[in-house]
């Protein structure tokens, strides 16, 4: 079972990105564009495990500790630069317990044999993919056209608005891929006090 932790989104931000998705996707058409009703904001991608071992991981997250969150999605960017971008992402402005929060569930999974993240935590919400898809620099890593004309356009618009919510709950979710694209499935949920 491949599976990862999150937040969800709000419905009304939801339909925010899905009409700035609607404007935009047409000057990225051969990009791997996220469906608007499996947004999410990903705190662990933890991968392939047995059904014992999600058990184990399901009671694990529940001894997290954690405040609600804040969060304001706004602005937009390419990563792993905007020169060779291969992903296509909406910014996250939040307070510390967003970050804290991300660093708890990695903390609590450690006893459980799934390693810290190699990279410090970095809130966005990816929108598309584009080659490999791989948020990270590569070696040979070349200019990459997939969002030129996508760049071009954004660049004369002022950076966009998606609205601000308080995040009072996380979930552990299970991925399952297609051809049509991934299907995410709520597996267990968790209160942030």
């Amino acid at each position: 079972m491949r599976i990862f932790v999150a937040l969800d989104i709000d419905d009304a931000i939801r339909e925010r990105i899905a009409l700035f998705l609607e404007g935009v996707r047409e000057f990225a058409p051969e990009a791997r564009w996220v469906r608007p009703e499996s947004l999410h904001v990903t705190l662990k991608f933890i991968g392939e495990k047995l059904e014992q071992q999600v058990e184990e991981i399901k009671e694990t997250l529940h001894n997290i500790d954690a405040g609600a969150v804040e969060m304001r999605f706004r602005g937009y960017g390419f990563f792993p630069t905007p020169k060779s971008p291969r992903v296509f992402w909406i910014g996250i402005e939040a307070g510390p317990q967003l970050t804290a929060l991300a660093s708890s569930v990695d903390e609590k999974l450690i006893p459980l044999g799934i390693p810290w993240e190699e990279h410090a935590f970095s809130p966005h919400m990816t929108l598309a993919r584009g080659g490999s898809g791989s948020p990270r620099r590569l070696k040979g890593d070349k200019p990459n056209r997939n969002f030129q004309r996508l760049q071009e356009k954004l660049s004369a618009l002022p950076a966009p608005e998606f609205g601000t919510m308080t995040a009072r709950e996380f979930f552990l979710y299970q991925s399952q891929l297609s051809p049509k694209g991934a299907k995410y499935t709520k597996l267990e949920r968790y209160v942030l006090q």
